[in-house]
């Protein structure tokens, strides 16, 4: 039995390096062909190496560059998108978002977010996830330590109570971020539009739309209906369009 675990735990370790290695190999062609301008055959290596879903925010970056070198302006919002998602602090890929956003025809404009609704953002974001999890699980066991020692009467100090009513409130509040930005980690509330001038509706069941969303527009999904989904415009208008017309991030 010994054995076979220990076959079965090489056989995944081999596995493992051997897609590492293949991923570094095509990350090196793609560089080379980026470097030398052949941005389609850049675009079909980094492709490959996203096909393994990697959480490696530059690989995305520089798969969108080179979309946005071959003129291809959707593809490489969704990229810079895809970036940012796995690293919301990624400056480059924020301003090359916004340089490829401009690009759009009849572009909707963002709508500006309150201080304290960046803030929130901010704290709570994916990539904050582990950071806030290992932070939570620290403190909730330097708490149980020192009161299993002072109960054990091993502590050569006192704890004034309002300080362990203050640590586990701070547990607490640490435990929101980390639930929340595991959750921003797992759901893909964002999404792209990816066709021209997608019909937006006030409801379903609305004959005519209300406008035309230009491809290439970064949404927010707050519902499904079937086929329809509930979207928030970057003006922060909301409506529906059909759940086909859009390539979740």
């Amino acid at each position: 039995m010994k054995k076979l675990i220990a076959s079965v735990c090489l056989l995944v370790l081999s596995v493992v390096a051997s897609a590492k290695t293949d991923n570094n190999t095509l990350w090196s062609i793609a560089n080379k062909h980026y470097a030398q301008k052949n941005y389609d055959s850049a675009v079909v290596y980094y492709e490959k190496i996203t096909a393994s879903h990697p959480q490696n925010a530059v690989v995305y970056y520089n798969l969108g560059n080179a979309y946005y070198k071959l003129n291809q302006i959707t593809p490489a919002i969704i990229n810079y998108e895809t970036a940012l998602k796995f690293d919301p602090s990624y400056s480059a890929a924020e301003n090359n978002l916004l340089l490829a956003q401009s690009r759009i025809a009849n572009r909707i404009p963002q709508g500006q977010d309150i201080f304290f609704v960046r803030w929130w953002k901010n704290i709570t974001s994916q990539s904050k996830a582990t950071t806030w999890a290992v932070l939570g699980l620290i403190l909730f066991l330097s708490l149980i330590a020192v009161n299993m020692l002072k109960r054990l009467g091993k502590l050569s100090f006192r704890i004034p109570g309002q300080a362990f009513a203050g640590a586990w409130s701070l547990l607490a509040i640490i435990l929101i971020f980390a639930f929340v930005s595991a959750d921003r980690k797992t759901s893909r509330s964002k999404a792209v539009i990816i066709q021209a001038d997608v019909p937006f509706y006030t409801s379903p069941q609305q004959s005519k739309p209300t406008l035309y969303i230009p491809e290439g527009t970064t949404v927010n999904i707050s519902n499904n209906l079937q086929n329809w989904i509930e979207i928030t415009l970057p003006d922060g208008r909301s409506g529906w369009i059909q759940a086909n017309t859009i390539t979740k991030i």
